[in-house]
């Protein structure tokens, strides 16, 4: 993976951003695409789907890259859509940050493609602050001394950190 790559100040799905793994007990941080491509039957052909988030971590989309392939997803906020528009007409969104880590990480998972490797990662069940405004999940946000664990060898120790992050360690502010 390579590091000479200008990181975006914003990702959305399908674009590429950083994420760091563990290669030979060292982290490396390099450029991933978000999303794992998946093929879906369409009206007339096949299409292609790109997934950015893995929910049930027994599904068999998912397993092969829990055992192995576990990653970290950097991040200083992040956003949930909320109902409207801003005064620009864009859709409007919650902002959320950690308050105890400038730099936070999202559990993530990966594997490698044709056209190079991709990423998504985990979501659970929404915090207390969190969940009026984003019911359905939430990204798994680990604790910073919980990143090493998701990283190691162990995928059934990392499975257990795959909670909500929580909430008074947390902050929304409700504009774009």
């Amino acid at each position: 993976m390579s590091s000479a790559f200008e990181w975006p100040e914003y990702i959305y799905p399908r674009m590429t951003a950083p994420v760091i793994v563990s290669a030979r007990g060292e982290r490396r941080l390099g450029p991933m695409d978000w999303g794992f491509p998946t093929q879906v039957c369409g009206k007339t052909r096949m299409l292609t789907k790109h997934v950015t988030n893995a929910r049930n971590l027994n599904s068999p989309m998912w397993r092969p890259s829990l055992a192995t392939r576990r990653c970290l997803v950097p991040f200083t906020r992040f956003a949930e859509p909320k109902a409207g528009k801003d005064a620009e007409g864009k859709p409007a969104q919650y902002w959320f940050t950690i308050s105890d880590q400038p730099v936070a990480a999202f559990a993530g998972l990966w594997r490698p493609t044709e056209t190079g490797p991709v990423f998504a990662f985990c979501t659970t069940e929404p915090n207390a602050l969190v969940a009026p405004l984003h019911p359905k999940a939430m990204p798994v946000v680990l604790m910073a001394e919980d990143q090493d664990r998701w990283l190691g060898d162990d995928a059934e120790d990392a499975l257990k950190l795959v909670a909500s992050y929580p909430s008074q360690l947390m902050t929304v502010a409700a504009t774009n």
